[in-house]
């Protein structure tokens, strides 16, 4: 698909999008003595994040990544207590943005994109990484799922996300380097931009991005080329 106007709104997903999550992925698979243990314990954090919303419940995402961690531990034979839990997590908020990142950012705010940080991270997280990150001051507003409750990619999170800055889906994208972030995007009638980093891919049975790139800096450079049509 090909983007045909210009979107005012760009909301960037946090993790795996503008933070290198390594330090993360080191810590825990340290902790549970597996070099497979971070991209087990992921997807899980994802699905339990999905079962608490599917079922109309709520627990923060904190909340979640611990209880996750502790099932992941368990099938891997390792027991963690709470303190250690609390450690083996504690490099999320310490988290360097990707070497394009903020550079990219400078030149879309300079552009005259609003930027928006949407996250599945409770908000004081959200804030304290992307401080950590050097890169909070390029967003007009930050957000967590918080604000409604769901997790992504339930559609009420894209659409508060775009309310909240008074503009239109149709000239809303999403940003972010998950597949599934992209389906729920798409499904929630906004543009979406998908970062393919390593590792990552779409999934094949949603509608496909506007646009894709290996970076954000690719990203950017459509974008800005887009607006200067």
């Amino acid at each position: 698909m090909k983007l045909s106007t210009k979107p005012k709104l760009l909301i960037f997903d946090v993790n795996e999008t503008l933070l290198d999550m390594s330090p993360l992925k080191q810590s825990i698979n340290k902790a549970l003595k597996n070099e497979w243990a971070f991209e087990i314990w992921f997807p899980s954090l994802l699905q339990y994040s999905l079962v608490e919303t599917i079922t109309e419940n709520y627990r923060d995402f904190s909340e979640i990544a611990g209880a996750s961690l502790k099932m992941i531990a368990h099938k891997l034979g390792v027991q963690l207590s709470e303190e250690e839990v609390k450690k083996v997590l504690s490099p999320i908020t310490k988290l360097s943005a990707y070497p394009e990142v903020a550079k990219s950012l400078e030149i879309l705010k300079k552009n005259g994109f609003k930027l928006v940080a949407l996250s599945n991270g409770k908000p004081q997280v959200v804030d304290d990484q992307l401080k950590h990150a050097k890169i909070h001051h390029f967003f007009d507003k930050v957000l967590s799922i918080e604000e409604v409750k769901n997790y992504k990619p339930h559609i009420s999170t894209y659409h508060c996300a775009y309310s909240s800055m008074n503009i239109l889906p149709e000239d809303s994208m999403l940003i972010a380097a998950h597949g599934w972030d992209i389906a729920g995007a798409k499904r929630a009638g906004i543009n979406a931009a998908f970062i393919s980093r390593p590792g990552k891919s779409l999934y094949p049975l949603a509608l496909p991005p506007e646009i894709t790139g290996s970076s954000l800096a690719e990203i950017t450079n459509s974008l800005i080329a887009t607006s200067n049509s």
